[in-house]
């Protein structure tokens, strides 16, 4: 009798340490993906495994734990305002070079806020995810079209598209609560 007590306590200890176990497994997915949003779903999908895509995404939050991440003054804030109002004016008359000035502007307002802009464009979006991953497959978006543009061309709806793109980055680094439209048209 008393060898029954054992197995049911050995059961009963197994089965409260095993929804312990499920229960912050789910608790975690649950904070990431609120977390990461879209680019949860986009590094599951990558990875294939959902344990490999939260320990990717884990690593990614130390990584930026390390950094120095701040929120801009107000006066720096509305620096980059203008500047970015001045690259999206000059798309009109230069699409192409506003691409390019958008992407520098975003790495400048990255480097700012403290970010590492010295790594490759993936491990600047991966670390940018931690801070904003409602925003970083805009970031991916824009990137991609600029790339293209540079390898070949691409029309100029296009290069509008990114820099709609790159307006949505922008806004969410720099903490802009902007009413401003973005780019409604373009000359062909």
């Amino acid at each position: 009798m008393e060898l029954l007590w054992i197995i049911v306590a050995v059961v009963v200890i197994a089965a409260i340490a095993a929804a312990a176990y499920f229960w912050m497994q789910n608790r975690r997915t649950q904070e990431l993906s609120g977390r990461f949003g879209p680019e949860y779903r986009r590094t599951l999908e990558e990875t294939g495994d959902r344990g490999e895509a939260e320990q990717e995404l884990q690593a990614r939050q130390e990584r930026v734990k390390q950094m120095e991440i701040r929120e801009l003054p107000a006066e720096q804030r509305e620096q980059y305002a203008r500047e970015w109002r001045s690259v999206q004016a000059q798309f009109v008359d230069d699409p192409s070079g506003a691409i390019s000035l958008a992407d520098r502007l975003v790495g400048e307002v990255m480097e700012a806020r403290g970010f590492d802009v010295d790594s490759d464009f993936e491990q600047r979006a991966a670390d940018v995810s931690v801070e904003s991953g409602q925003v970083v497959s805009e970031y991916r978006l824009a990137h991609d079209i600029a790339e293209r543009h540079a390898a070949g061309g691409v029309e100029t709806e296009e290069l509008r598209q990114a820099m709609v793109h790159y307006r949505a980055v922008f806004d969410d680094l720099l903490g802009a609560d902007s009413h401003e439209p973005a780019i409604t048209g373009a000359r062909s």
